[in-house]
């Protein structure tokens, strides 16, 4: 099967090009090999999504988008791509029973949060285990959280939570922060902000919803329970790039590298959402990107 754009994932960037693409005339086919939404799908309810002051159901934020796509043209194949050949002028889907090709490509496999690895953690994402602090801190207002983690975004993450909640206990494996120090010094002068560190996190407490969060004092050798009824993951972001490692630029951090208008180091291909250099990996920068790599594609498809 061929088609003008093709788009990887099917999270908020990938719909989002899926509509300005088909909506600019184009074929576009997008490979999704689960359900469409990616991470938005296990969010119980979005509140900074605008246009929506009630907020909104995670999955109900794909599903719509997706209908408003399809309305226009845009063809979903629920198949995982198991590879890609993007050189040349014709780009090559490989599945798991074909192979598709497109004159252009767009990236959109998204990124997840890298876990801490502990027991239930799964089982507790959405009942007092987030890995998005502006998504559900507000969930949390007026209790008492913990954020792992020692980066900048576990710090500026505290210094967000600590606006409405109790209190934030910073647990951090190190003695040391990787954090900027301005950001640090910051937090350190915030009274409900508390540190726990050369500490690791065991586990998680609770029957249905977090309780508490079993530390690890690497000095002493003493486990202690905090008791919280959140706990922020702030240890990384994987992208999800195993599908183009060795094809696309690819920063430190294994984000897809990009310009301004979504365009990667190959010619015909460009990367939308959470998989490339972001600053900020929310639902509406996730459409944003989407929209502007979809108009690039529009263009490089037209002058080629």
């Amino acid at each position: 099967m061929y088609s003008d754009i093709a788009i990887i994932g099917g999270g908020p960037a990938g719909l989002s090009a899926g509509l300005y693409a088909a909506r600019g005339g184009a074929s576009v086919t997008l490979y999704e090999e689960l359900f469409p939404g990616g991470q938005i799908a296990k969010t119980p309810l979005v509140e900074n999504y605008p246009g929506f002051p009630d907020g909104v159901v995670g999955y109900e934020v794909g599903s719509l988008i997706q209908k408003q796509a399809e309305k226009f043209g845009l063809k979903v194949e629920y198949a995982g791509a198991t590879g890609l050949v993007l050189d040349g002028a014709e780009k090559k889907i490989l599945l798991p029973d074909r192979e598709d090709t497109a004159r252009t490509v767009i990236l959109c496999m998204g990124a997840h949060a890298r876990p801490l690895g502990i027991p239930r953690e799964d089982e507790m994402v959405g009942s007092g285990v987030s890995y998005c602090a502006t998504c559900d801190g507000a969930f949390f207002k007026e209790k008492d959280v913990a954020i792992v983690g020692g980066g900048d975004t576990a710090i500026s993450d505290a210094l967000y939570l600590s606006r409405f909640c109790t209190s934030v206990t910073v647990v951090h494996r190190r003695d040391e922060f990787r954090a900027a120090a301005v950001l640090v010094e910051k937090a350190k002068q915030v009274p409900n902000i508390h540190f726990a560190l050369s500490c690791i996190p065991l586990s998680l407490k609770g029957e249905k919803h977090v309780e508490g969060l079993e530390i690890l004092d690497k000095k002493t050798s003493l486990a202690r329970v905090l008791p919280v009824s959140g706990v922020f993951v702030a240890v990384g972001i994987v992208p999800r790039t195993e599908l183009v490692k060795d094809l696309v630029q690819l920063n430190e951090a294994g984000s897809i590298v990009t310009d301004e208008f979504m365009r990667t180091s190959i010619p015909g291909v460009f990367a939308a959402g959470d998989i490339r250099n972001t600053p900020l990996r929310q639902v509406i920068t996730a459409c944003a990107d989407g929209a502007v790599a979809a108009t690039s594609a529009l263009e490089y498809h037209s002058c080629h």
